[in-house]
C-alpha cells in the first residue's frame, strides 16, 4: 500500500497526539506578545461529568455532560482561525491553514481527525452541512450531505419490525439496523472540496492516517462517553474490541488507541476519492453491519445501490435581517437556519439593549430574566412551526412554496404579538396557512453532534456541523468508523394524531430533518446591502442546537459580548414544551433544591415557566471579524480549542 507522505509524517502524528505539535498559535485577548497553546481546550481540564438522573431527554442531552472550564478569554488570531471540538483537530486543521489551505482543505482534515479523536460525535459513517463563504465571489454556497433513507425503507420502517410483527425494532430503535441512513459527509467533503480546495485530496486524509497509525490518548471527555455507552459498544464485535477492554470493561482517559482500519480506509479515500467508500469493499461492508441480526438486533434494508447512488446537493442558504446584520443558515432538510432566522425574527419587535446580562465577568454571566423569558417565547413560536411544516424541502412543500412564508416581516411580527411579557404561553400553536394537510405528533429526539468554524488567509469562511446522531451513532463499527443512527430523526408514526400525515415522515430516499444550525453572519451596509463577512459559529447538541445558536448571536449582537463570553455565559431557551431549560453547569446558576435558591429560575417560574436546571452540553465555537484578524472562543462544556495565525496580524 502507498504511504500518505506529503504534509505528515508518523514523527508529526505521534507529537500532536502529545500535544505539542500545532504550527499554530492562540493568543489570550488581553495578552501581548501571543503565546503557543493557550488556555482554550489545553490548560483547564473539564470537570467529572454527570450522568444522573437530571439528564432525561436523549434531545436535550444527547451526551454525556463533562463539567464547566471557568475562566476561559477569548483568543486573538491574524488572518486564518480555526476552531473544532477536539485539540488534536483544531491543531492539525491549523496546520493545514498555515501552510496555505483553504476552509475547504481544512474541514476535509478536521473532520477526518474528529473521526478518530471524538468518534462519539461524528465520523465518515454520517453526515453534515456546510455554509461556505467564497470571498472571491463574495457568495455563500450550502452543502447538503444529510444522509438518506435507503429507497426499500417503509413509512413504518422505525415504527415496527414488520405488518406481521407489530413491535418496536431490536434492541431499540436507535440501536437497530433500521436506524442507519446512507452516510453523506464523505461526498459532501469531496464535493466543497472540488469547488473550493488548493491542497490535493490525498494530502488531507494524511494527518488523521498518520495520527490513527500512530495513536492517541483517549481523552476524559471520551472515556466518560464509553463508559456510558458501554453496553451499546458490546453489541457490536468491532466497537466493543476497539472501545472495551479484554474483560469488556470501557477503555479509560489516557488509554492510547490505535486504528489501523481507520488509516486503512483513508488510504482507499486517498487513491480512489469518495468512490471507494460509496462502492466495492468499504460499501459491502457498511451494507453487511447494517443487515446483520448478530445481537438480536433488527435489520436495515440498505443496498449497495443506496450507497451508489447517494448525491450531495447544494442548495440556496437562508438569510434574515437582525440588528444591523445578515444571519445566513442552513435550509432544508435542516431546520436550523429557518428556527434560528424565525426566533431573531420574532426578537427584532423587542428591546433587548436594555436587559443586559448579569455578572458578565464572570464566565459570560448570567441572563436578565426578562429577556430569557422573551427568547424563551420566541424559540417556542418557532419551534411550533418547525415541527408542524418543516422537512426535506424535496419531498414536502413549505407554506406558500417557499422559505420566506414562515420568514416573512408580517408574519413574524404578528407571532411576535402573541408574546406576553408577564406570562409563559407554555406552548405555542404553528401559524396556519391553507391549504396544508399536515400532522402533528410527538418529536422524535435528536442527539450528539460535532462543529466546527473556520477562516482562512485567503478571506473563505466555512461553518460545518456533522454528526452520527446518537453518541458512538448505531454502534456497528466498519472500516474503523462507526455508522449513524440518524433515520431516527424522521417521526416513526408517519401519522399526526389529528390524522394528517406528519412532514417529518419517513419516505424513500427522504433525507431527515434536523437541527444542524451552521451559521455565518455578516455585516449590512449603510444602505442595506450585505456587507463583510463578520461571524461564523454553530454548535453540537441534538434539537437544542437551535437554542445555543440564538443565544450566542443575542449576547453578540444585543449585549456586545465577545465570543468566548457569549458561548461560557449561562445557556437557557425553550422548545415547544411547558419547559425552559437553565444550563445548571454554570458556576452562576444555584442547583440545589432543585433550582429554587436561584435568582434566575426563580424569576422565570414566576413567569409561568417550568424550569429544568440539568446542565447543557452545548459545543459550540464563534470567531469574529476584528479588522484584518479574528477574535474566537470554545465552549467549556467541551474539549473544544481555537488556534491560528500569530496576532497581532502581519
Amino acid at each position: 500500500m502507498r504511504r500518505l507522505r506529503p504534509l505528515w509524517n508518523s514523527a508529526a502524528a505521534t507529537l500532536l497526539a502529545l500535544g505539542v505539535l500545532t504550527g499554530c498559535t492562540a493568543a489570550a485577548e488581553d495578552s501581548a506578545p501571543p503565546c503557543p497553546r493557550a488556555a482554550i481546550g489545553t490548560t483547564s481540564p473539564a470537570a467529572p461529568g454527570s450522568t444522573d438522573a437530571t439528564i432525561s431527554s436523549l434531545a436535550t442531552n444527547p451526551e454525556i455532560a463533562s463539567g464547566y472550564r471557568s475562566g476561559l478569554t477569548a483568543v486573538r488570531t491574524g488572518r486564518y482561525a480555526v476552531s473544532t471540538a477536539n485539540p488534536l483537530a483544531t491543531a492539525a486543521a491549523c496546520r493545514v491553514l498555515r501552510d496555505g489551505g483553504t476552509a475547504a482543505d481544512a474541514l476535509v482534515v478536521a473532520q477526518t481527525v474528529l473521526g478518530l479523536v471524538e468518534p462519539q460525535g461524528s465520523g465518515l459513517g454520517g453526515g453534515a452541512f456546510v455554509l461556505y463563504y467564497d470571498a472571491e465571489r463574495a457568495a455563500i454556497d450550502a452543502y447538503d450531505g444529510r444522509e438518506v433513507a435507503p429507497l426499500a425503507a417503509t413509512e413504518n420502517y422505525l415504527r415496527w419490525i414488520s405488518p406481521e410483527q407489530q413491535v418496536e425494532p431490536k434492541p431499540t430503535v436507535r440501536a437497530s439496523g433500521r436506524s442507519i441512513g446512507v452516510p453523506g459527509v464523505v461526498r459532501m467533503l469531496e464535493l466543497a472540496h472540488r469547488e473550493h480546495g488548493r491542497q490535493p485530496w490525498r494530502d488531507l486524509l494524511a494527518p488523521a492516517a498518520d495520527l490513527a497509525d500512530a495513536g492517541f490518548a483517549i481523552s476524559p471527555r471520551l472515556a466518560e462517553q464509553i463508559s456510558a455507552s458501554a453496553a451499546d459498544l458490546a453489541r457490536d464485535a468491532a466497537a466493543r474490541a476497539y472501545f472495551l477492554d479484554a474483560e469488556a470493561k470501557p477503555k479509560t482517559a489516557g488509554t492510547v488507541l490505535t486504528n489501523p482500519a481507520y488509516s486503512k480506509t483513508l488510504h482507499a479515500l486517498a487513491a480512489e476519492g469518495a468512490k471507494a467508500f460509496y462502492t466495492g469493499a468499504i460499501a459491502q461492508d457498511i451494507v453487511d453491519a447494517t443487515a446483520s441480526t448478530a445481537g438480536d438486533r433488527t435489520p436495515g434494508v440498505m443496498t449497495l445501490a443506496d450507497l451508489s447512488s447517494y448525491e450531495p446537493k447544494k442548495r440556496t442558504a437562508l438569510c434574515i435581517a437582525y440588528r444591523m446584520h445578515d444571519i445566513c443558515g442552513m435550509p432544508g432538510p435542516s431546520s436550523g437556519g429557518s428556527t434560528v432566522a424565525a426566533t431573531l425574527g420574532v426578537l427584532r419587535s423587542f428591546d433587548l439593549y436594555t436587559l443586559r446580562p448579569e455578572h458578565v465577568e464572570r464566565d459570560g454571566g448570567r441572563p436578565h430574566p426578562q429577556a430569557a423569558h422573551l427568547i424563551a417565547e420566541a424559540e417556542r413560536l418557532a419551534y411550533a412551526d418547525r415541527d408542524k411544516y418543516l422537512a426535506d424541502p424535496d419531498f414536502v412543500a413549505l407554506p406558500g412554496n417557499s422559505p420566506q412564508t414562515l420568514l416573512g416581516d408580517d408574519y413574524l411580527r404578528s407571532r411576535a404579538a402573541l408574546i406576553d411579557p408577564r406570562r409563559s404561553m407554555g406552548v405555542a400553536h404553528p401559524g396556519v396557512f391553507a391549504p396544508i394537510a399536515l400532522g402533528s405528533g410527538p418529536q422524535p429526539p435528536e442527539h450528539g453532534t460535532s462543529h466546527i468554524s473556520v477562516v482562512d488567509s485567503y478571506g473563505n469562511a466555512a461553518a460545518m456541523t456533522t454528526s452520527i446522531e446518537s453518541a458512538f451513532g448505531a454502534t456497528p463499527m466498519v472500516g474503523g468508523f462507526l455508522l449513524n443512527n440518524q433515520l431516527t430523526d424522521f417521526a416513526a408514526n408517519p401519522i399526526g394524531t389529528d390524522g394528517n400525515p406528519v412532514a417529518n415522515r419517513l419516505e424513500p430516499g427522504k433525507r431527515p430533518r434536523s437541527s444542524m444550525s451552521p451559521t455565518l453572519i455578516f455585516n449590512r451596509d449603510a444602505d442595506g446591502a450585505r456587507g463583510r463577512l463578520a461571524y461564523v459559529l454553530g454548535s453540537p447538541g441534538g434539537s437544542v442546537i437551535i437554542q445555543f445558536v440564538v443565544k450566542t448571536i443575542v449576547n453578540m449582537l444585543d449585549w456586545g459580548l465577545d465570543p468566548q463570553q457569549a458561548i461560557s455565559a449561562v445557556s437557557f431557551g425553550a422548545g415547544n414544551t411547558p419547559t425552559t431549560g437553565v444550563g445548571g453547569e454554570h458556576p452562576l446558576i444555584v442547583t440545589a433544591d432543585n433550582g429554587e435558591r436561584d435568582p434566575l429560575v426563580r424569576a422565570l417560574r414566576e413567569l409561568g415557566h417550568q424550569v429544568s436546571v440539568a446542565p447543557h452540553i452545548s459545543g459550540l465555537s464563534a470567531l469574529r471579524r476584528d479588522g484584518n484578524s479574528w477574535t474566537g472562543g470554545a465552549d467549556p462544556r467541551r474539549e473544544g480549542q481555537v488556534l491560528g495565525a500569530p496576532w497581532p496580524a502581519k
